[in-house]
């Protein structure tokens, strides 16, 4: 019985197969994992040392393919010392805010009847907001218009008993004393009047608060009433973002007090990222709060955008500067600090080699994300402050790009003056 003809494609095992059994060249049998090829079988000894040299060139071809890709080099933020001791490029969390926010409420108290807007609404001015049930204040008004009429009777009445009374006595009908008192009941009379009209126009003026209308055109950005709630007066019910100017507002440790507070009126003082873009625009500040937040213990800083197009309530991020060198040591980014076998270190950048290697310093106070760092670095250093959890010492790396921006050089130019703020590194 003859084998028939194999598929010409064959696998690495049966190729091992053939091997095993060219190396016997047995006359009866050529076996390899189950394969038997009788005497005089087409798989020759000559065919199988020509399947060999296939797959091993397959093998070969295969190996090739795989061949081991060089490591990629590793993008990291990094900032510079200069004589001066530099400047730290700190980020804070932000939202846009209107220059003038109100908190509207009704002037007198009752049940609200009407909520005629509704949240995120744009608004004229002058336009119906929220009424309450304006019957008790109609009544008032009626009892006061009464009240007037009733004191404007009296006083004409006294008017004209003053005016008889003055003739008598002339013709000596009576005395001086009644004449006084007769005077004196009518001016009691006519200061009851100028009461009563009074009380009628604060009555009226009541009537009309019932309706609470916007003051300016604007957005109601948050609404705390609904229709069958009874309020009292004063108590907010819609605030109202009105239409102008707008300011970027956001917090800050109150360590940075005095570097905001130097920063108030300056032009391009800090910068603005909106959300979802990386554009920059410059911003002024304008007012920082006197005094802490009793829970957050933060300053609350509010500055002018000018004309950047912004959303109302939208997102953004404000970077501002401060000085690294400080009394007492350098102020670094927290995660600018790695342990290694036990210590403290930094990464320095070697600008010529574009490699890092750690750098040990002694550590002092940290005041929320930034370290202290008393002892360990020189001036001229370009220090890593982003991406050192990774990194190893002789380790090539890239200084990060960030989109948008073009080249800027990682240590400032020869000319640069002894105070000048350390650069933060992007190309």
């Amino acid at each position: 019985m003859r084998w028939p003809l194999a598929n010409p494609e064959f696998s690495a095992s049966s190729s091992a197969a053939f091997s095993e059994g060219a190396s016997k060249a047995s006359d009866t049998v050529a076996s390899s994992k189950g394969f038997c090829f009788p005497f005089g079988s087409p798989f020759g000894p000559h065919f199988a040392a020509a399947a060999i040299l296939l797959a091993s060139a397959a093998l070969l071809s295969a190996c090739g393919n795989h061949a081991e890709e060089a490591p990629a080099v590793r993008a990291v933020r990094t900032v510079v010392l200069t004589d001066g001791g530099g400047a730290l490029q700190r980020e804070f969390s932000a939202d846009i805010r209107a220059r003038t926010e109100s908190r509207l409420s009704f002037r007198v108290g009752g049940k609200v009847t009407q909520r005629a807007v509704e949240l995120g609404q744009r608004v004229k001015a002058g336009q119906l907001l929220a009424q309450v049930d304006p019957q008790d204040l109609r009544l008032g008004a009626d009892a006061a218009r009464a009240a007037l009429s009733a004191a404007e009777a009296q006083a004409a009445q006294a008017s004209a008993d003053l005016t008889r009374f003055k003739e008598l006595r002339a013709k000596g009908f009576i005395s001086e004393a009644e004449l006084e008192r007769h005077t004196t009941a009518e001016r009691a009379a006519q200061a009851s009047l100028r009461q009563a009209r009074a009380q009628a126009g604060v009555q009226l003026n009541q009537a009309g608060y019932a309706s609470l209308t916007a003051g300016a055109p604007g957005v109601i950005t948050s609404v705390d009433v609904e229709p069958g709630q009874v309020v009292g007066a004063g108590q907010p019910v819609l605030t109202l973002a009105q239409d102008g100017p707008r300011d970027v507002v956001f917090a800050v440790p109150e360590d940075m007090g005095p570097t905001v507070r130097a920063l108030i009126g300056k032009p391009a003082g800090i910068q603005v990222r909106r959300w979802g873009t990386a554009d920059l625009a410059p911003a002024k500040v304008r007012e920082v709060a006197a005094a802490t937040d009793n829970l957050t213990r933060t300053l609350l800083v509010k500055a002018d955008i000018g004309d950047l197009q912004t959303e109302l309530g939208q997102t953004a991020a404000v970077l501002v500067r401060t000085p690294t060198r400080v009394q007492g040591g350098i102020q670094l980014p927290l995660h600018a600090l790695a342990q290694r076998e036990g210590h403290s270190v930094v990464w320095v950048l070697d600008g010529q080699s574009m490699t890092v290697k750690p750098q040990p310093v002694v550590t002092g106070d940290v005041v929320g994300n930034v370290v202290l760092v008393a002892q360990g670095l020189q001036p001229g250093q370009e220090i890593v402050t982003a991406g050192v959890h990774v990194l190893t010492p002789g380790q090539k790396v890239k200084r990060y790009v960030e989109p948008g921006l073009g080249e800027r050089p990682a240590v400032p130019p020869a000319g640069a003056s002894n105070a000048s703020a350390a650069t933060p590194s992007r190309s």
